[in-house]
């Protein structure tokens, strides 16, 4: 899937997948790198643990309305609890994601629609 902040005009992930089961919610990224795929949304979500997790991440949460309501960058392995209230979803990405996006709170997400080609994109 792709994701877009429409506010900037960058691509944030353009192979992104979707965890919406709890089982997929609750295993998101435990023990797993991205391979194929640079983003995972996970949704309905508002916070997220960092057990079993390989790598640091990126992670930005977002309201119903897909706006940005909090940003985390390099979130460490077994960090014990990150959430925002306001959230409705996050969005776990590699590490330099946000800086690469030039993200901000309260910019507009887009999901969906057909993937650029990889030149010039994020992730």
């Amino acid at each position: 899937m792709l994701i877009r902040n429409t506010t900037r005009g960058t691509v944030i992930a353009d192979r992104a997948e979707v965890a919406r089961s709890v089982a997929a919610r609750t295993r998101g990224l435990m023990l797993r790198r991205f391979d194929g795929f640079d983003g995972l949304v996970l949704e309905p979500c508002n916070s997220i643990h960092r057990c079993f997790m390989l790598m640091p991440l990126d992670v930005i949460f977002f309201d119903n309305r897909r706006a940005i309501t909090k940003m985390v960058s390099a979130l460490a392995p077994w960090r014990l609890f990150c959430g925002s209230w306001r959230a409705a979803g996050v969005l776990e990405l590699p590490e330099g994601a946000i800086a690469r996006s030039q993200s901000q709170p309260g910019d507009q997400l887009e999901f969906g629609g057909p993937a650029p080609s990889r030149a010039g994109t994020i992730g």
